[in-house]
């Protein structure tokens, strides 16, 4: 948080590396709060995948998430069953999926913050894989469905370039500011949050 980010990520999939406990997450939130005004945090987002909605929603209200990023195979009407707070990260092999997904989620996230993420697309593993996504599908659904959070392979070194490429609402990055899987660079991160706010107009 002190790095300046406006989005910070808890992964409640327990087959990851990055997976954290709820009850050390709902600690964490909890002291954040108690120690900051409300205008300087971030929004807290929790990333889970195929978890049930009902668990989702608790977690939610238990831990004070804002967001719920859906990592799995959600459905439409799971994503909209968490109204203002659910979104749908996307992981589309192909343009036609892309534009499909897209046009089936953009509309269901909240209308404060993501609308739905683009990731790379990784027949084995939901996430974190540090691949790239394609920025040039990117660019053409951000224009298209507004809302995007770019991911997948950003880094310190290429971020500014993304942001240029696909002007998104947002951007994400786990694997891509880490010294090792599950551990943080504080300087990759830093580095991070600094290219973002050099390369976004009007920051």
């Amino acid at each position: 948080m002190e790095a300046g980010a406006d989005l910070l990520g808890f992964i409640f999939y327990p087959k990851s590396p990055r997976y954290v406990e709820p009850e050390e997450a709902a600690h964490i939130v909890a002291g954040l709060r108690q120690e900051h005004d409300a205008a300087r945090l971030p929004r807290f987002v929790g990333v889970f995948v195929n978890e049930p909605m009902g668990r989702v929603a608790a977690l939610l209200a238990e831990i004070g998430l804002d967001y719920a990023q859906l990592h799995g195979d959600e459905t439409p009407e799971q994503v909209a069953s968490l109204p203002g707070h659910g979104f749908k990260a996307l992981r589309p092999a192909d343009n036609r999926q892309a534009e499909a997904e897209a046009a089936r989620f953009a509309s269901l996230g909240p209308a404060d913050g993501p609308r739905y993420l683009l990731d790379a697309y990784d027949p084995a593993a939901y996430g974190g894989t540090g691949r790239r996504a394609d920025w040039q599908v990117a660019a053409s659904l951000a224009r298209r469905y507004p809302g995007l959070l770019l991911a997948g392979g950003l880094t310190p070194a290429n971020v500014a370039t993304a942001v240029q490429a696909v002007a998104p609402w947002g951007v994400d990055v786990s694997s891509g500011v880490e010294a090792a899987p599950g551990r943080k660079d504080h300087d990759a991160v830093r580095a991070f949050i600094r290219q973002v706010r050099q390369s976004w107009p009007g920051y």
